[in-house]
């Protein structure tokens, strides 16, 4: 039976996800700009879920959210619209060297635009810290965009912080907080963050839906323009399937699951290390002690991390070497070559584990051992 270890990509949709897509399929199909009263109760269902996932990051209004098509979208309208309507004062936007591609090819698209952008080092953990952003601070600065929490190495960074130092300022503050929606406890209120992007599918929601968060305040320009949907923000017939799914998928953040996650997460990472360390396996964590606890990235020195991942797939098991969203780039990690170097061996010799709460020790167990017997085999059998 296969084992999936790559929830950093994307997670299975829940059962309860499902039945709630699959009765608003049947039974709802009215457009929600309708007035009549199938529009209405499509409205209707809108509304609730609006309200629903605005209560799960504190958002004191549920026209906060923007439903966008994906976090990709999310990251795209915040950074672009986000700089559009404050380049009057500058062109300058602060960012960091281990952002999802969607922020770092946007920010790219931007610079071509005439917006310079600095790039923040990190150190060999993945970390930067709020004095890097500050002193990087020009009179120019008008956007910073630092993410929530590392897709690959599983870095947490220091968002509070950032934002707080930036409220009394008028640089607008964007994070990127895909791979932190389903684990940590967002509080936009006590965090006072600008934009904030996710995406359902990491969180066992479906494909195809996310949100961008807007706090009040903030005036940006639609990215998709048409019809007056998303209170004139995001023009589209609004996915109310994939919106309820999302939704549905929002009532299992709740603390007490984030902790029972938490904490069997800690376990699968403890088993994998004792297993690792019993069976005499040379290996070193990349990333921090302050992370996520879904995302686990091992550098096995001397093992090509291409081959380690193919012959654990033909064997079952289903693990990656990065973000799925650079699939089919032959160029080493972004995020790995700016923790150690462009020239470091881990970059090609590291893989990554992600965690779901459909995994069990069990699996974590018979993954430890197929990967221990390909290990030893791609040593040459010692």
């Amino acid at each position: 039976m296969a084992i999936y270890f790559d929830n950093a990509a994307t997670t299975p949709l829940r059962p309860e996800v499902i039945k709630a897509m699959t009765q608003t399929l049947q039974q709802q199909y009215g457009n929600p700009s309708s007035v009549h009263q199938f529009g209405r109760q499509a409205m209707h269902q809108l509304m609730q879920a609006r309200h629903n996932i605005a209560q799960s990051i504190n958002a004191s209004d549920d026209d906060a959210i923007i439903f966008t098509g994906s976090g990709s979208e999310g990251d795209n309208m915040a950074l672009v619209q986000g700089a559009y309507s404050q380049k009057a004062r500058g062109r300058h936007i602060i960012s960091t060297k281990v952002e999802h591609q969607a922020v770092l090819n946007t920010l790219k698209r931007l610079e071509k635009e005439g917006f310079v952008v600095t790039y923040l080092d990190v150190n060999q953990y993945g970390e930067i810290t709020a004095e890097q952003v500050k002193k990087a601070i020009r009179p120019d600065t008008i956007l910073v965009s630092v993410m929530y929490a590392n897709n690959e190495v599983g870095t947490l960074y220091p968002i509070k912080e950032i934002a707080q130092y930036l409220a009394d300022t008028p640089i607008l503050f964007h994070t990127d907080a895909v791979q932190a929606y389903g684990t940590q406890d967002i509080d936009v209120q006590e965090i006072p963050i600008d934009l904030l992007s996710v995406a359902a599918h990491k969180i066992n929601g479906p494909k195809g839906i996310g949100f961008l968060y807007v706090r009040p305040h903030v005036k940006i320009d639609p990215l998709i323009t048409g019809g007056e949907q998303e209170n004139h923000r995001r023009a589209g017939t609004e996915n109310l399937p994939a919106i309820v799914g999302f939704s549905r998928a929002v009532d299992f953040l709740t603390k007490e699951n984030k902790k029972q996650n938490h904490q069997r997460y800690e376990q699968f990472r403890a088993e994998i290390e004792q297993q690792l360390q019993n069976a005499h396996i040379d290996y070193v964590i990349n990333g921090s002690c302050y992370s996520v606890p879904h995302i686990l990235n091992i550098w096995f020195p001397g093992i090509d991390s291409q081959k380690l991942l193919m012959q654990l797939d033909l064997q079952g098991i289903a693990l990656s070497i990065g973000s799925a969203c650079t699939a089919g780039n032959i160029e080493p990690s972004h995020v790995l070559s700016a923790m150690f170097g462009q020239d470091n061996e881990r970059i090609v010799q590291s893989i990554r584990l992600s965690f779901g709460y459909q995994n069990t020790l069990e699996e974590v167990q018979q993954m430890c051992q197929k990967l221990i017997a390909t290990i030893h085999k791609m040593q040459g059998g010692h």
